[in-house]
């Protein structure tokens, strides 16, 4: 198998370049064994994650049936073994003692609380999570909260308990995908909401990037289920095209977070650039993100994608003298990556580690206007590169193997 973070390193010095220097600070990380949906990640293989972009990471436990205060002790652990690499936020179920247990970890030494409404079934509008947000407010530590899909009012009762609990900071995970076709609005009088970029579509990352201030965002590569060099590149990619500049794409990467790990309030970093500075996708790319987005989501669904993968592949073929000829070969390549390198993994996982070179052709398709790295020997964007195929993939993995996340 090959090294993903190795491949994909070009693209991530060249953001780097452009942009004048990173300090990532990833604000949500996992570790446990025991999560229902099969992903594991010890501390040491966080670290190792962390190490090739020498970032920092917030970590805290993943799902654990039989309860949290064991798991918030190894975290806390890991966070002080870490030499100022990790540092801990406890989770905790609002009907188990939450209080107690986020006071608990608190004191001894956890930066912030983690809760998770559709793991553990509740919603924000329950007393006892107002209780946990205020103790908070009270420690002006962070909350992060998982804001995926199938979760009712998350938005409106986040922006209710922000404007009560003002010295808790309050993270949406995953890009606020439950409620982000509004919530961009209201955040201009909410500077203590945050949103992170953990999430797996280009489209929805750069509408966040274009309408939310830069302020009320943070970069976030949910490792074990994204790892943070290609988290970063896609994430900080959508902010470069959406119009944030160097600056913002700094207080993106990490230097928001820190501050709000320190006690300090968020600051703000300037208006957002506005819907219309997004410009008009060539439609030539724009049939590649519909082909790669169906494939994708295909896959996640364990259903058949070589029909779509394939279809991605002929949308490439537009010849070598077209404008974004160079995007479409740099895509291709990455397609080929994926094809070559998607055995199961050695340790287990259900998601191949070769999926990064699927989404990472997916978000340089939505991308088109940020500068790409220096890499020769990408396939030429023809009818010949593009291999279309006999509805059969090369890579040994049959569409039911490749299962789909919770996330």
């Amino acid at each position: 198998m090959i090294d993903v973070d190795a491949a994909l390193r070009p693209f991530y010095d060249r953001l780097v370049s452009d942009v004048g220097g990173l300090d990532l600070y990833d604000a949500h990380t996992h570790i446990g064994a025991n999560d229902p949906d099969g992903f594991r990640q010890t501390p040491e293989e966080l670290l190792a994650w962390l190490a090739p972009v020498d970032a920092r990471g917030v970590v805290f436990p993943m799902h654990e049936p039989d309860g949290y205060p064991e798991a918030n002790d190894t975290a806390m652990a890991a966070a002080a073994d870490s030499d100022g690499r990790l540092v801990a936020f406890c989770r905790v179920d609002p009907r188990a003692e939450p209080v107690a247990e986020a006071a608990r970890c608190l004191d001894a030494g956890a930066r912030g609380i983690k809760l998770h409404p559709r793991a553990e079934r509740f919603t924000l509008s329950e007393p006892t999570v107002r209780d946990i947000v205020a103790l908070a407010h009270e420690r002006h530590a962070p909350v992060l909260i998982h804001a995926g899909r199938g979760i009712p009012a998350l938005g409106r009762d986040t922006v209710e308990l922000s404007g009560e609990f003002t010295d808790a900071t309050l993270i949406l995970a995953h890009c606020a995908i439950s409620d982000i076709a509004w919530l961009w609005r209201a955040l201009p009088e909410h500077p203590n909401v945050l949103i992170d970029t953990s999430w797996w579509h280009p489209s929805d990352l750069t509408a966040l990037f274009a309408l939310a201030p830069p302020g009320n965002v943070v970069w976030a590569s949910d490792s074990p289920y994204g790892q943070p060099l290609p988290s970063a590149v896609m994430a900080l990619r959508c902010a470069l095209q959406a119009g944030l500049t160097p600056g913002q794409v700094q207080e993106v990467a990490g230097r928001q977070l820190a501050r709000v790990l320190d006690g300090e309030a968020p600051r703000h970093a300037g208006p957002p650039p506005g819907a219309a500075a997004a410009r008009a996708l060539d439609p030539l790319v724009e049939r590649v993100i519909a082909h790669l987005t169906t494939t994708i989501g295909r896959a996640f669904g364990r259903t058949d994608y070589a029909e779509t993968l394939d279809l991605a592949r002929l949308a490439c073929a537009v010849g070598v003298d077209m404008p974004n000829a160079r995007l479409f070969s740099e895509v291709l390549e990455l397609l080929d990556l994926f094809e070559e390198n998607r055995e199961p993994p050695p340790d287990g996982r259900p998601l191949p580690l070769a999926a990064r070179f699927l989404l990472m052709a997916l978000f340089l398709a939505r991308t088109p206007d940020v500068p790409l790295p220096d890499r020769p020997g990408s396939p030429a964007p023809t009818r010949d590169g593009a291999r279309p195929g006999d509805g059969v993939f090369h890579g040994g993995l049959s569409p039911a193997e490749f299962p789909g996340a919770e996330r």
